[in-house]
């Protein structure tokens, strides 16, 4: 075994990949379908390029049937299903105020009349696990509701994880089965290390304008993924808005959680449910993970403080 180390840019960000590999592998082969799979994933899943497969759904008239490739579909099922688990917290549908709020493809600063309308449509909208119906045997999907403007989805709380799960599949094609896969905040363990020590991956501390350690998790066929509101913000009126948006208040999110870190089996999962706990802050979070069996991490800003909050393995004793 040798280590390897690979990376490329996708998603507004870099991938990269640790392995240990045996020193038969093909690096350009594995560094060319890393990159088509990371890419695939944003051709289907970005709401900046105006060809994807999610720009074709947002654009198409309610109740008219749009064919989909199978990767966006499975992550549109795992979104609906967060969003109705989590009551909302978790919500695909936020596009509108997404790019209300300027964190979208739309504008890149808020605008007032856009940020009413969308609120305003949020608020009077059925929950989108509701109005989404998806119809994976045809590979398909369809909005119900009176006027398309009204729900426009946003995968950017679930799509960096999925990329990460194909990233890890695509390792395994290879015949790499020790290996850490990330991309953002978002990261995969195939197996451990090849000593047989498992990967270990830093919690950051939320500072915006640094990158600090505030501790250390240890994955082993395990994904991690981090929500926070230190990384893309804006200052509104000398208030510091996070870019996550609370569909439930059709607003971005405002509560004292620094972060959420997430440990599951899936990238996607982790991924979802951290915008999910972020969202629903420390009180209903703690609930929702314990009653969902997930383990996360909140850091929580009290008093010109940091304070830890944990569930499962990330609780008081979880990380080093």
């Amino acid at each position: 075994m040798h280590r390897l180390t690979l990376h490329g840019p996708a998603m507004g960000t870099r991938w990269s990949v640790t392995c240990d590999a045996p020193p038969t592998i093909d690096r350009p082969a594995l560094q060319a379908a890393l990159a088509a799979a990371v890419q695939q994933v944003d051709a289907q899943m970005s709401p900046w390029l105006p060809g994807s497969a999610l720009n074709r759904l947002n654009h198409a008239p309610t109740d008219a049937w749009v064919t989909l490739p199978a990767e966006i579909m499975e992550v549109l099922a795992c979104a609906l299903d967060i969003c109705r688990l989590s009551a909302g917290a978790f919500d695909p549908a936020v596009g509108a105020l997404v790019n209300a709020w300027g964190f979208g493809a739309a504008r890149d600063a808020p605008d007032a009349a856009a940020i009413r309308a969308a609120s305003a449509a949020t608020a009077a909208r059925l929950p989108t696990h509701e109005v989404l119906e998806l119809d994976r045997a045809a590979l398909r999907a369809r909005k119900h509701l009176s006027l398309r403007t009204l729900l426009q989805i946003d995968l950017c709380g679930i799509a960096k994880g999925y990329a990460v799960d194909r990233m890890a599949a695509v390792l395994r094609q290879h015949g790499v089965r020790h290996a850490l896969a990330a991309l953002d905040g978002e990261l995969r363990a195939v197996g451990g290390q090849a000593d047989g020590q498992p990967w270990a991956v830093a919690v950051e501390s939320p500072e915006a304008g640094r990158r600090a350690v505030h501790s250390v998790l240890e994955l082993d066929n395990l994904a991690v993924a981090t929500s926070g509101d230190y990384r893309h913000c804006l200052d509104v009126g000398g208030a510091r808005l996070a870019h996550t948006m609370d569909a439930r208040r059709a607003a971005p999110v405002r509560n004292e959680v620094a972060s959420v870190t997430v440990l599951a089996r899936q990238g996607m999962h982790a991924d979802a449910w951290a915008t999910a706990l972020l969202v629903a802050g420390p009180g209903e979070g703690l609930a929702l993970a314990r009653r969902m069996g997930l383990e996360a991490l909140w850091l929580l800003r009290r008093g010109g403080t940091l304070v830890s909050l944990g569930s499962g393995r990330l609780g008081a004793d979880g990380c080093a």
